[in-house]
């Protein structure tokens, strides 16, 4: 190790991607508070603790205000620098905003009190990120300009430097090697810093999982070459699909040239205290422990790991999560090799899902997907799938522009479609990134007992339930069901004589999803043939696009549907007349279920 000291400085993330990748994003702001003042005291080069997936998880799940999240731990943490990772063009969301919403969303994010912004695009094209970096920069704060790194035939390092130089170019305070699926090698990041220095000035940042088991190995090897920061959790939060252990790293520089400083009894501390939070999120945690050299194949990211084996739990398919990993790098591959970062992870991830699920590869192609494949999220890396293409490009055309000019102001739209309901800037930029979400959380967020996420548990979500049968009067006498709350938790408990069986479960639809059925078309007696059109997936009604009585042609779109935060079109395939419409905006479907009938 060299004779001049460098303290590697260190960017603690427990408070953002380390429950992003453990535990699902569900840490609330109520379990972070009490630690905080412990963080401040620390001496981070800065936290992370915003952006991500938290905003969406804030108002989607938790019933929290994302934006008081952020005010209440400036307050207890005013020393110590905050950052947030944020999707370039795309903010907090999945698709691209108008300039006038990224502008207002990172100058309010700025005023509220984030220093650090992390600014990355999915595609690594840095016309979708020239926004943001241009308001962060007006607003005096620090931008971190990102390279999404990943390995394919057509990612080199030729075009990692080529990427440095233009962030630099571009305005970057720092530099961020973001290695979200723990795909470096020691070699790899030794030569890629090694590069970088010799061709930029900037400081280097390096973000790595722990996924694969390497990410020791790589800090050590990007020390070596160079590194200025290096993320690290907390041991408590730490390893599996989260990052290298704080306190390893700090002990293992301590008495070198390269010494954090940081505080080894201090940290032990704020560990205990995560150890015991993390109980209250059990539900949540990954099954993937340890470590998988098999992500070098999937590439997938840490908090996507997480997030699609809980999406895929409350779909009653945990069973394909294998086969859903197995599609997932052929999904890539036939998209051009993007990144899988969100919200291209999301994408890939949710259409290998769904190709997986329907049985057949691309019988249901997203929104998202669609728009990927179009050029709307901007450039992708590589080839595309020429079969894919097809099917995409028969309604439409490839763009080749910056994707956000083909946008018009949203601003004025977001203030009148809100109106004088709600008029504060957290709350017009909240709907903005996720109207329907946000609206169900203003009416909800001041219910004096909020409501909480109740996903199924692990173990019996792998069995299919008994089939339905009629509950009897000595059943119901001898069962009782009772709400009780567990680690500030809502669960629903059954109690029964001991060694009695469980009261079978009501109806639902079958425990596992079934390949997406064809619109069925009946001939009633003396009238026109009907088409009963049915749900292709598991998800929940995100929009109704027609009303009882409405003409349709074969092709329209009927019906939104959300699954996986992803967005699915269902068209019908026939002309006629909206006969009766069998669900409602916001209602959890599942595979088979009829949506609506056209006659």
């Amino acid at each position: 190790m060299g004779a001049s000291p460098r303290p590697i400085k260190i960017t603690e993330v427990v408070l953002r991607d380390a429950h992003q990748s453990l535990l699902a994003t569900r840490m609330r702001t109520e379990d972070m508070l009490p630690i905080a003042e412990k963080l401040d005291q620390v001496g981070f080069f800065s936290l992370e603790m915003w952006g991500g997936a938290t905003f969406d998880s804030c108002i989607r799940f938790l019933n929290e205000d994302p934006w008081d999240r952020l005010r209440k731990l400036k307050q207890k943490m005013p020393n110590t620098p905050f950052q947030m990772l944020l999707r370039g063009q795309n903010c907090v969301g999945y698709r691209h905003y108008a300039d006038d919403v990224v502008e207002r969303f990172v100058k309010h994010s700025a005023d509220e009190g984030m220093d650090i912004f992390r600014i990355f695009d999915a595609l690594n094209d840095f016309r979708n990120i020239e926004t943001a970096v241009n308001t962060v920069k007006k607003c005096n704060k620090t931008v971190e300009g990102t390279i999404s790194y990943t390995v394919s035939p057509v990612h080199n390092i030729e075009l990692y430097i080529q990427m440095a130089k233009r962030l630099e170019d571009m305005g970057s305070d720092i530099l961020c090697i973001k290695d979200m699926a723990g795909l470096l090698t020691p070699k790899a990041i030794f030569d890629l810093i090694s590069e970088i220095k010799k061709n930029t000035q900037l400081p280097i940042h390096l973000h790595t999982h722990s996924t694969t088991g390497l990410a020791g190995m790589n800090i050590q090897s990007a020390i070596d070459a160079g590194v200025d920061m290096v993320d690290t959790a907390i041991s408590s939060m730490s390893m599996g699909t989260s990052h290298y252990p704080t306190e390893s790293l700090v002990a293992a520089l301590q008495g070198t040239a390269y010494d954090t400083g940081l505080d080894l009894v201090l940290l032990e501390e704020i560990s205990n205290y995560f150890a015991e939070v993390r109980k209250n999120y059990a539900e949540f945690e990954s099954d993937f422990k340890g470590v998988d050299i098999n992500i070098l194949k999937s590439q997938i990211p840490g908090g996507m790991i997480s997030n699609m084996e809980n999406q895929l739990r409350e779909q009653n398919a945990l069973d394909k999560l294998e086969e859903v990993l197995e599609e997932v790098p052929r999904v890539r591959k036939d998209m051009g090799y993007p990144p899988l970062v969100t919200p291209t992870s999301q994408i890939v991830g949710s259409q290998a899902t769904l190709n997986v699920l329907t049985g057949k590869r691309y019988k249901i192609i997203t929104k998202e997907t669609r728009a990927c494949v179009l050029g709307k999220y901007g450039k992708l890396p590589g080839p595309l799938n020429e079969e894919l293409l097809a099917k995409v490009t028969a309604d439409d055309k490839v763009i080749d522009c910056r994707p956000a000019d083909l946008l018009k102001p949203e601003w004025k739209t977001v203030t009148s479609e809100l109106g004088n309901e709600y008029t504060s800037e957290d709350d017009r930029l909240s709907y903005a990134m996720f109207p329907k979400v946000a609206l169900n959380f203003f009416k909800t967020r001041n219910d004096p007992a909020p409501p909480k996420p109740a996903p199924a548990s692990k173990a019996p979500a792998q069995a299919a339930p008994a089939a339905p049968q009629a509950r009897t009067a000595v059943a119901q006498a001898a069962h009782a069901v009772y709400n009780v709350k567990v680690n500030g938790r809502d669960y629903q408990v059954e109690v029964g004589p001991a060694g009695s069986a469980p009261l079978a479960p009501a109806p639902q639809a079958q425990s596992q999803a079934a390949p997406a059925p064809s619109p069925q078309a009946t001939q009633p007696a003396g009238g026109p043939a009907k088409e009963v059109v049915t749900s292709p997936l598991p998800g929940s009604v995100f929009s109704m696009k027609v009303k009882v009585g409405d003409a349709v042609n074969a092709g329209d779109v009927l019906v939104v549907l959300e699954s996986m935060k992803m967005e699915t079109e269902v068209k019908s395939h026939n002309n006629g007349v909206i006969q009766s419409i069998a669900v409602d905006e916001g209602d959890k479907i599942n595979t088979g279920d009829e949506l609506l009938i056209i006659g």
